[in-house]
């Protein structure tokens, strides 16, 4: 049997389907609610914080959510982007950030840990939805 020949742009997008989250990126404020299944009950559990890094790769595109929980303790999760599990992503605030990856966020405590709040006007809020879906519109033509 002969194999078939794919490009790495077919293989690259391989099991992604359309999501409708909003455009995010590292030192936005977002909260995820995922579904969590505990025996036969299924509930739906919110993690809010800081995306310190996002990976884009394709099907395993991930991104990296920190908050503070109770007593002072970072807690980090990885969620794969195109995760069924994943209900839906809510943008909280944007982040004034000049790096893609903000691993150096770790090693601070208390008030150096906060991340600078990028204040939007109301315009700039509603374009930034309206180009949201824009490119979600483009990408499904595609």
């Amino acid at each position: 049997m002969k194999a078939k020949k794919l490009t790495k742009e077919t293989i690259g997008s391989l099991g992604v389907s359309d999501v409708k989250f909003p455009d995010f990126g590292p030192g936005d404020t977002i909260a995820v609610a995922q579904r969590i299944k505990e025996g036969d009950k299924e509930r739906i559990q919110v993690f809010q914080g800081d995306v310190i890094c996002v990976h884009k790769n394709g099907a395993s595109s991930t991104f990296t959510v920190r908050k503070i929980s109770a007593n002072s303790v970072a807690v980090e999760r990885i969620f794969p982007f195109y995760s069924p599990l994943i209900e839906s992503i809510k943008f909280v605030k944007k982040g004034k950030v000049r790096r893609a990856k903000l691993y150096y966020i770790r090693e601070r405590i208390g008030k150096a840990a906060r991340l600078q709040e990028q204040i939007l006007t109301k315009e700039q809020k509603e374009e930034m939805l309206q180009s949201g879906n824009e490119n979600k519109a483009e990408e499904a033509s595609l």
